[in-house]
């Protein structure tokens, strides 16, 4: 790894500043000559806050010096999506109309983590309200791979992938609603963990936000990282419910921390037993087939670990057209509540900004077909993703792990849309990626770095059943063990 010290872990640099081994200060101050070194290659932080960041840091420094106990994620550098809230960072969402917002209160993750020891360094780019896989907007341009900075990487959390992949910060947030959290993870070679719907809550929402509009589709916040320990470590911070969050599951109190699951794997075959699905494309998708054989290589890491691995031609019983199209009036009911949120709480039409302001067309054409959605659409779709519930459903009542690629391409061109895999025609946004359809049934789902074609990162999804983000995390722990990743860093 970065032999300067940028590549380090979560869990090694918390570590070592409990232990005195470092301040928590010196460490945040490399975070920024580190960001300041590298982010005008990769954009990927659009806003950086160095007061409060040394504020905090010191505090940290001060409650050990006090001999006084500190959070798991001490003294920890963490960059924010620009789409959560951090009180007195100003947060955008990604567009003009909220250029110079900045927020009085911050949303619980953040709050958790920073109750952890955790020191927020800045928010990460993303497109405008997320809207895209891939990072980019009016108000801060493009976010680069740091594996080759003329490709994309990917989106819409892509600042915080590749904030992680070019070793500016161990940890990230991101959000995910189609993919979000694994896109960008596959395109630069870094970790991210869905965990199941509900398992880190969303709340507190306000009288005035609608509280249940994560549901359509089933939209996460979750930690992206390098490692999986690291996620286990902030998932022990994030995940637990809040009486705001109408959706939030409840405890597990007799459940092992997350960062013991991963620490436990330690036989030759942790994996004895389970069986593993393994679907190139859910019978939906295309894909190229340099990314088939190398994720297909992957997955035989398994079946090393004692798992027995079988090939699924097909999920879903619906075609990709008819998923994509229940997943489509979904976000167009969600983003009809932004529109209507926005309106009330911030005095700000989206559709008719002020000739000061321009909204990208991704997201003025989303609510424009959110307007024309009637309760009859929105059902249908429902119907739609229940059969698709059900299907993912089937496949675990037969195996205890689902494997697809994530990304069924390379990272393309940035500031461009793939229009065809092995000349047959792609949706230009979602043909070529698997990531999506889990968020109509909600199931835990991790991007795990599985190897490289062109030299360009290619990632592994694993995916669970509901109720079983331990499965995954052990499951991507013995394959980081077998084929760690990390000795990829720094991006060549």
């Amino acid at each position: 790894m970065g032999r300067d010290g940028s590549y380090r872990s979560a869990t090694a640099i918390a570590a070592a500043i409990r232990e005195g081994e470092r301040s928590a200060l010196s460490v945040i101050e490399a975070t920024f000559d580190r960001i300041e070194a590298r982010n005008e290659a990769t954009n990927a932080f659009c806003t950086i806050a160095p007061d409060r960041a040394r504020e905090s840091a010191r505090d940290v420094d001060r409650a050990i010096a006090a001999g006084e106990t500190v959070g798991p994620l001490a003294g920890v550098p963490i960059g924010v999506k620009d789409l959560i809230d951090v009180a007195g960072m100003r947060t955008t969402y990604g567009s003009m109309a909220f250029a110079e917002h900045t927020p009085e209160r911050s949303a619980l993750v953040v709050s958790r983590l920073e109750a952890a020891g955790a020191v927020i360094v800045g928010k990460t780019n993303t497109p405008e309200f997320g809207r895209k896989p891939m990072t980019s907007n009016l108000l801060f341009g493009t976010t680069a791979n740091p594996w080759n900075t003329d490709r994309t990487a990917g989106g819409s959390s892509g600042g915080s992938a590749a904030a992680l992949a070019d070793g500016l910060v161990p940890l990230a947030l991101g959000t995910d609603a189609a993919g979000s959290l694994r896109v960008p993870s596959s395109a630069c070679g870094t970790y991210a963990l869905v965990p199941e719907f509900g398992r880190i809550a969303r709340g507190p929402a306000s009288t005035r936000t609608d509280a249940f509009v994560p549901i359509q589709p089933y939209g996460h916040v979750g930690p992206m990282s390098r490692t999986v320990a690291d996620t286990a470590l902030a998932l022990d911070v994030l995940a637990g419910p809040h009486p705001a969050d109408p959706h939030s599951l409840p405890e597990q109190p007799a459940a092992e921390p997350y960062r013991e699951v991963v620490r436990s794997i330690e036989d030759d075959q942790p994996l004895d037993g389970l069986d593993i699905a393994y679907s190139p494309d859910l019978g939906i998708g295309r894909y190229e087939e340099g990314i088939g054989r190398t994720v297909a290589d992957a997955v035989e890491t398994f079946e090393a670990a004692g798992a027995d691995v079988s090939s699924i031609e097909s999920v879903f019983e619906d075609s990709w057209q008819t998923l994509f199209e229940a997943l489509s009036t979904l976000l167009q009911v969600r983003y009809a509540g932004l529109y209507d949120d926005l309106g009330r709480n911030a005095g700000i039409d989206l559709l008719d900004p002020g000739p000061e302001v321009e909204i990208t067309g991704e997201v003025t054409s989303r609510i424009a077909k959110a307007m024309e959605v009637s309760a009859i659409d929105f059902k249908r779709a429902e119907r739609v993703r229940t059969s698709a519930y059900d299907a993912i459903q089937d496949v675990f009542e037969r195996y205890d792990l689902l494997c697809t690629p994530l990304l069924t391409t390379v990272p393309f061109p940035k500031d461009t849309e793939p229009t065809a895999i092995d000349g047959e025609a792609i949706h230009p946004l979602h043909g070529w990626h698997l990531a999506w359809p889990l968020n109509l049934t909600g199931n835990p789902a991790a991007s795990l770095p599985a190897g490289f074609v062109d030299e360009l990162p290619v990632g592994l999804q694993v995916i669970g059943p509901r109720r079983a983000d331990e499965w995954v995390l052990r499951a991507s722990a013995v394959f980081e063990r077998e084929r760690s990743w990390r000795d990829a860093y720094p991006p060549r």
